[in-house]
């Protein structure tokens, strides 16, 4: 009877490494599969839902300064201006439009390799002719910034007129 066939210990380490890769891989598809859609997306009261205490959202109408970022201007008619946005955010990778109102857009994008979903909505307010924006992380703790960076984004994308909130504006 021949004796086992023993494994280098380099090869015994990449097989436990391939199959921690693995493991973490899967837990990571099933995360992003069974996310679900906030209840608190779209406006409630005619406004845009307040950041959780995490750190992976950004929105215009949060007042602490790991959360806030600067609204956009609303100087055109809403629908023009509704058309800039929605014409801004398509351009961003894996960006998917999930539903409008006259007033309100809410996009989907997801990443690259995990395929995590946040949810980065528009109100277009025009009693204080602002645009106010909410972009949020579905699921974890930290975004790295990318919230942030996205909506920087977008802003970059329009015009001039629209990336900021005039002074004496909200």
């Amino acid at each position: 009877m021949a004796a086992p066939v023993e494994r280098s210990l380099p090869r015994r380490i990449a097989l436990r490494l391939g199959r921690a890769v693995l493991i973490v891989t899967a837990v990571f598809a099933l995360l992003s599969v069974t996310e679900t859609m906030p209840t608190t997306l779209g406006l409630n009261g005619g406004k845009l839902a307040p950041c959780p205490d995490s750190p992976n959202c950004v929105s215009s109408l949060a007042t602490d300064p790991r959360h806030a970022i600067a609204p956009f201007a609303l100087n055109r008619s809403q629908g023009a201006a509704k058309e800039e946005l929605r014409q801004a955010a398509a351009k961003l990778p894996r960006a998917r439009l999930v539903s409008e109102t006259d007033d309100y857009l809410h996009f989907e994008f997801r990443s690259l390799i995990f395929r995590f979903v946040d949810d980065v909505e528009f109100h277009l307010d025009t009693a204080s002719k602002t645009i106010h924006v909410r972009s949020a992380s579905r699921v974890g703790q930290s975004d790295f910034g990318v919230n942030r960076r996205r909506v920087e984004s977008i802003r970059a994308l329009l015009p001039e007129a629209m990336r900021s909130k005039p002074a004496g504006g909200l």
